[in-house]
């Protein structure tokens, strides 16, 4: 039988990856293309983006913000992902997801709770995560750990299965906007 798996993708934490090697857009981003590369062989069960909702206040910066993040949803949804959202809190002007690791992690352990899938892709740097990955493995699952390799978490590659570390080529090819 086919493996079944599910990728899973921290939304600020790919972004934030992303624009460290000079990609900005992701309404840009081929978002299927890469699961597709990602999945390989396996049969792609769901495929989840993980974000902090940008809650609009009136000002100016905020409504743009809020709005490139709905064109960013809308594109996500074409690329057949689905989203969850956490929220924003903001404390001394800056901004500070919360609650997009707790879905994440429920999320996984779900999936191996449930027999949902075989192999969880986790695209994440985040160690928040070690707890729920060592879990999904205790249950005989696979967790890929999914980072770049301009900064990988050593972390990470030690309590996942296994790596894929994604260079700046390799992730170009999604990049379809200039």
């Amino acid at each position: 039988m086919p493996e079944r798996c599910i990728i899973l993708i921290d939304g600020s934490n790919f972004y934030f990856k992303l624009k460290e090697i000079g990609y900005h857009n992701l309404t840009g981003f081929d978002f299927r293309g890469f699961a597709y590369h990602l999945k390989g062989s396996s049969i792609l069960q769901k495929a989840t983006y993980y974000v902090g909702a940008v809650k609009q206040d009136g000002t100016t910066k905020i409504n743009r913000l809020h709005a490139d993040q709905q064109k960013l949803l809308a594109k996500i949804r074409s690329d057949g992902f689905r989203y969850k959202l956490g929220f924003l809190l903001k404390s001394n002007n800056v901004f500070h997801e919360k609650g997009v690791d707790v879905q994440l992690a429920v999320d996984m352990l779900e999936a191996s709770y449930e027999d949902l899938c075989d192999r969880v892709i986790l695209v994440s740097s985040d160690t928040d995560l070690k707890p729920a990955v060592k879990k999904v493995v205790s249950k005989g699952k696979i967790v890929e750990y999914v980072g770049f390799a301009h900064k990988p978490s050593v972390a990470m590659m030690n309590c996942c299965s296994s790596s894929h570390l994604l260079t700046k080529t390799e992730i170009g090819v999604f990049n379809t906007t200039p």
